[in-house]
């Protein structure tokens, strides 16, 4: 007795056709994704640098996590490190978010790859993919999840959004 459905292992796999979604992101071209992050980005730190966070009266939204629990996450503080950082305080915006200020130049060294890839025309696919391990990856996770927890523990509270990193 033959089986009804007999995988093919020759034939093609079936494909999808494109949907709407698909044929926009296909006419458009690869650098407007960046450059449309960059300009984003841009004004959001003009928003950042013109209306302060630490105010009382600010339309900046207060982190629900903190909100609910009480607890700082791994991103509070980001938005006072981000306006303290438009203002060239480095040492206050480490006080905010010591993890922002390590991490936000990785960010912006692969976000300039990829605007340089773009703009290139030989250059990598609209989503570069890193050749990033498997153990850092895990690595820069666990890293987080020790901030997230160290910086609740009264021991590091050098780690708590607003706490001076260095004695006076």
């Amino acid at each position: 007795m033959e089986p009804r459905h007999a995988p093919d292992a020759a034939g093609p796999a079936p494909t999808r056709p494109p949907g709407r979604l698909d044929r926009f992101v296909s006419r458009v071209p690869p650098w407007v994704w960046p450059v449309g992050l960059g300009v984003l980005g841009l004004a959001g730190a003009v928003v950042l640098h013109l209306f302060d966070p630490s105010q009382d009266d600010t339309p900046y939204p207060t982190c629900p996590f903190l909100f609910l629990t009480g607890l700082q996450c791994p991103g509070c503080g980001t938005t006072r490190a981000l306006a303290l950082l438009t203002h060239g305080d480095l040492v206050a915006a480490a006080s905010m978010n010591p993890l922002t200020v390590l991490v936000l130049p990785f960010l912006l060294l692969v976000y300039a790859r990829w605007l340089v890839g773009t703009l290139r025309r030989n250059g990598p696919p609209l989503r570069p993919e890193p050749h990033v391990p498997t153990w850092a990856m895990i690595a820069v996770l666990a890293g987080i999840v020790a901030f997230w927890i160290l910086r609740n523990l009264p021991w590091f509270s050098v780690l708590a959004a607003g706490t001076p990193p260095l004695p006076s």
